[in-house]
């Protein structure tokens, strides 16, 4: 992971449309040098965030939601429901996620989680905060997590979209570089 430099939080700001919240790096850059993925604060602004890895990449994000438009996470979940080493790995991806949100929580952070009583239930959430293993809440929080490291659900993902960024001639985040 790299430090988000000043310039890189600018193109995140233009890309995701806001101002990046609790941003602690740039978890994975595509070929042109720009943010894809961000790794994001456990917690943010005293609050649990649910993602550990947010995409930001403006190619990818269209892309992931037109299959979630086109009823990807049911077909997922169904898959799930089929494929015993699908859901296997799936579990495995989720396990990591959670030591590494553990790992990253301060103990400033566990210590206000604690006192609101929300830490046992945080530290038990999986990617996308959710709580049954069995679902798949956002394929966004899941191709993020699989440019970073293991997620079966988000390799699936990118091996249907096939590109994993955007052309060269029609590169989305030239204007912010």
């Amino acid at each position: 992971m790299d430090d988000a430099r000043v310039d890189d939080l600018v193109v995140i700001a233009h890309q995701i449309g806001r101002s990046p919240r609790g941003v602690d790096g740039v978890a994975r850059r595509c070929r042109f040098g720009c943010p894809q993925a961000v790794a994001v604060h456990p917690v943010v602004d005293g609050s649990p965030f649910p993602t550990l890895y947010w995409l930001t990449c403006p190619y990818l994000r269209e892309a992931v939601s037109a299959l979630e438009s086109d009823g990807w996470v049911s077909r997922l979940e169904d898959a799930l429901c089929r494929n015993d080493r699908l859901r296997t790995a799936f579990e495995r991806a989720q396990q990591a996620y959670r030591e590494q949100r553990a790992a990253r929580l301060s103990a400033g952070d566990r210590q206000r989680l604690l006192d609101r009583g929300m830490l046992e239930g945080f530290l038990a959430k999986g990617i996308g905060g959710v709580a049954d293993f069995g679902r798949v809440k956002c394929l966004h929080a899941h191709v993020a997590h699989a440019l970073v490291g293991e997620n079966p659900i988000g390799d699936l993902v990118l091996a249907h979209l096939g590109t994993r960024e955007c052309e060269a001639k029609r590169m989305i985040c030239s204007a912010l570089v």
